[in-house]
């Protein structure tokens, strides 16, 4: 155990890094019922889904664990999800099979870009205060995260507003909310994962803790042939490009707006979890200016999260993506990949235990993802805000990602404001070219989407 993940060097145990998986699973198992219940609406069927998305989830967190030896966790996306639905099949009347066969390139892509180091100089020309930016903003779309899935924001009336404290989610939100707050103040050894166990146990008399098993596992495997390696025959890659010219481009904007949508929750999260952690150090950036292949922790855990999709296309299940959720695990000391050996460990056993990890409430969870929010937007802290050129992308990373739901849609208004002030200011040397790339690849992604 020492020699493959190298515990004492990373100052962790077997117990903390324990700790850490089940925090993170638990603070993201919610993905295990909700993907089925987003792909299934495009014509899939809700068993092929629902184990497509164990087994992406497994192979991808398995991978960064073991090869890339980092406490993060992948996860068919959420946002990837609805927009694989609601833009390319509903909107742009893709079959799903073709909306997989686009998954499925959008991951060879993404490939390709790693393993060129493309996604490695994009993180490399990010500069410190847009570092702190991201992170900050990261914290407050995961805080964001977790207030919606406790329901607590009442946005039924069109205006955002605070829900009536009159419903027994709610309260179970706020005992929950309380309960990790404590703990965390006494120094409580695994405070966030007390809390979740805890506050489940609670919503059981109150009626919110409840099991539920859709579909048995026997009745997904015999539904997961409907779905696997679909893309190889003609319903998918097979027919994709095989319309008129309009169609293939189409097909081809999709393509990039995944996976620069794929690119940049990737590099978010590492950015955002890895820095102040350490996870990432400033040692290993410098090493991979030099480095030949996969000889560092961000090489490495790239690759991880860039053949994932591929693998869960592959399977049935719209993009899979290291999942910002891998904070509540980092917060806690996880340090290794043993934190996201254990996270699969999970995954696999709620193939055969839905009914019970479908019974953990968000109510029960989203506590758990508002603390570590506020952890996370100490970065904030590190943000001059009487500096303008600091100041205001800053505010827009952490505005867009959390009112906007999208890591990617923060990083973009952050880079755009970002070199407006440069250009403004006659700074424009200032810009790295990759970042100045990155930033008209966004402008020309909205531009896209804007016509289609």
């Amino acid at each position: 155990m020492e020699k493959l993940f190298k515990l004492k060097e990373n100052n962790t145990t077997v117990g903390t890094e324990a700790i850490a998986g089940l925090t993170t699973f638990f603070a993201m198992a919610y993905i295990i019922a909700v993907n089925p219940g987003i792909l299934a609406q495009s014509g899939m069927e809700w068993g092929a889904v629902f184990l497509a998305t164990i087994i992406a989830s497994v192979i991808g967190t398995l991978v960064m664990g073991l090869f890339a030896n980092v406490p993060y966790a992948q996860a068919p996306g959420m946002g990837l999800n609805a927009f694989f639905v609601y833009t390319v099949c509903f909107g742009l009347g893709f079959t799903w099979q073709h909306a997989l066969s686009i998954v499925f390139i959008c991951g060879i892509v993404n490939i390709l870009i790693t393993v060129t180091k493309v996604r490695k100089y994009i993180i490399k020309a990010i500069p410190k205060p847009l570092q702190h930016a991201i992170s900050g903003g990261i914290g407050l779309f995961i805080a964001y995260i977790g207030l919606l899935n406790a329901q607590i924001i009442d946005l039924s009336a069109g205006v955002p507003g605070m829900a009536a404290l009159n419903a027994p989610p709610l309260w179970l939100f706020l005992i929950g909310l309380f309960l990790i707050i404590i703990l965390l103040t006494l120094k409580v050894r695994g405070a966030i994962l007390i809390s979740i166990i805890v506050t489940a146990l609670i919503g059981i008399p109150m009626g919110i803790t409840q099991t539920a098993e859709p579909v048995s596992f026997a009745e997904a495997v015999k539904a997961l042939p409907t779905t696997f390696g679909v893309i190889f025959t003609k319903a998918g890659l097979g027919s994709l490009f095989s319309g008129d010219g309009r169609t293939v481009l189409i097909s081809i904007v999709t393509i990039f707006s995944f996976s620069i949508t794929d690119t940049f929750d990737t590099i978010g999260t590492f950015i955002g979890t890895g820095r102040r952690s350490g996870i990432f150090s400033e040692e290993d950036e410098l090493a991979m200016e030099t480095s030949v292949g996969f000889k560092t922790k961000m090489d490495k855990a790239l690759f991880a999260d860039a053949i994932a999709t591929s693998v869960g296309a592959i399977f049935g299940t719209s993009n899979t993506t290291t999942y910002v959720e891998s904070a509540a695990g980092i917060s806690v000391g996880g340090r290794t990949g043993l934190t996201s050996v254990v996270v699969s460990i999970c995954f696999i056993a709620s193939a055969f235990l839905a009914s019970f990890v479908s019974a953990i409430p968000s109510a029960a969870t989203a506590p758990a993802l508002i603390v570590v929010g506020i952890m996370m937007a100490s970065s904030f802290a590190d943000v001059k805000w009487t500096e303008l050129d600091e100041a205001i992308p800053a505010f827009f990373a952490g505005a867009f990602m959390s009112f906007a739901y999208s890591i990617t849609y923060g990083i973009a208004a952050a880079f755009i404001f970002y070199c407006i002030i440069k250009l403004c200011r006659k700074q424009a040397r200032e810009l790295h070219p990759i970042l100045l790339v990155s930033t008209l690849l966004f402008v020309l992604n909205f531009i896209l989407q804007a016509a289609l």
